[in-house]
């Protein structure tokens, strides 16, 4: 197998795709807007990517967050709010926000396993940092690290109840960034002591299955390597300070912050200590230049893998009860509306 996650061109498998996923076998996809037309179509692809392997645990990813990052958009999928919205009403009700958050997760989580999803790239762990890059900006749990971290669990909670794998992101802190990493490299001069809250979310949620790196160079741990490409993050930080043992992988290698061709990131980022490579944009040269560049999955990734993948699973239709926690989640939520 392929320690390496590829998109997919369209709303179809092409020819091409079919026989070059056959033969790289890939850990697993990611689908974007591209890829999601309507739900029938939506759940014959992923039907057709688990047949192409044989493995009904596959893993079939989305950034399905809510707010302006969303790949399922209404009407023909259920609305999700920003994570701004749980902060809020977690400033006047805190019990509230974590019910309202693991009730939104939970129904996020039926609608993506009744569409074959079995990989969220949500909740994230970035701080909200007053001044910083937008980037992050509503997507942010708040701005108080263990605020973030109990809204972030509910989340986790939430899709697993679903049937989905969460991925907490993004290791080991976007939200310092004065950047969007899509257009440029970041570069964060905090000292290791400010940096220590950035890290108490992802300590605290350290047995999450899945967990992402980001494309940011933090001069306190190295200044030369933007953590994806750093070992010393990966081993000193992410591994050893946060203590994360899950299935780590890279942000979108295609992402301008990182130079260099994407075979050659993608053997950087390999070498560093992150266990999948994540690439997301179906250029079939730069797929099969990434089957060049790496090795077969290692033993360990595998554990690690199959660890993530075990709790998820396929449901045949969404069921009443997803509107169900919707309406539990928006009348929650009106209270902290209403006080904004």
């Amino acid at each position: 197998m392929t320690p390496a996650i590829f998109g997919l061109s369209g709303p179809h498998l092409t020819a091409d795709e079919r026989a070059f996923f056959r033969e790289a076998d890939p850990a697993g996809y990611i689908l974007f807007g591209r890829n999601c037309i309507e739900p029938n179509q939506l759940r014959s692809l992923t039907d057709d990517l688990r047949s192409l392997h044989g493995r009904e645990n596959l893993l079939v990813s989305i950034d399905q967050e809510g707010g302006r990052v969303a790949r399922l958009r209404p009407p023909l999928w259920a609305h999700y709010p920003t994570g701004h919205a749980f902060d809020a009403l977690y400033q006047i009700a805190p019990a509230s926000a974590i019910e309202a958050a693991r009730a939104n997760a939970t129904a996020m989580g039926l609608e993506l396993s009744a569409m074959g999803i079995t990989v969220n790239y949500h909740p994230p762990l970035d701080l909200r940092v007053a001044g910083a890059h937008d980037v992050i900006g509503d997507r942010a749990f708040g701005a108080e690290p263990m605020q973030v971290a109990a809204i972030g669990r509910a989340v986790l909670e939430g899709l697993a109840a679903g049937g989905v794998a969460g991925c907490i992101k993004h290791m080991p802190g976007h939200g310092r960034t004065d950047v969007d990493t899509h257009k440029s490299l970041p570069t964060v001069t905090a000292s290791t002591a400010e940096l220590e809250d950035d890290l108490i979310p992802f300590r605290t949620l350290n047995h999450a299955p899945i967990g992402m790196t980001g494309h940011l160079v933090f001069t306190a741990w190295d200044a030369e390597h933007p953590a994806t490409l750093s070992e010393t993050v990966i081993r000193d930080v992410i591994r050893g300070q946060i203590g994360f043992d899950g299935l780590l992988l890279t942000d979108d290698i295609d992402m301008q912050a990182l130079g260099g061709t994407i075979p050659e990131r993608a053997a950087r980022a390999y070498a560093a200590g992150c266990d999948i490579i994540l690439n997301c944009w179906a250029k079939m040269d730069d797929m099969q230049g990434i089957c060049e560049a790496l090795p077969a999955m290692s033993e360990v990734t595998s554990t690690r893998l199959n660890r993530a993948l075990s709790g998820t699973r396929i449901a045949p239709a969404i069921g009443p009860e997803a509107a169900e926690l919707l309406a539990k989640r928006d009348t929650l939520l009106a209270l902290g509306a209403a006080h904004t």
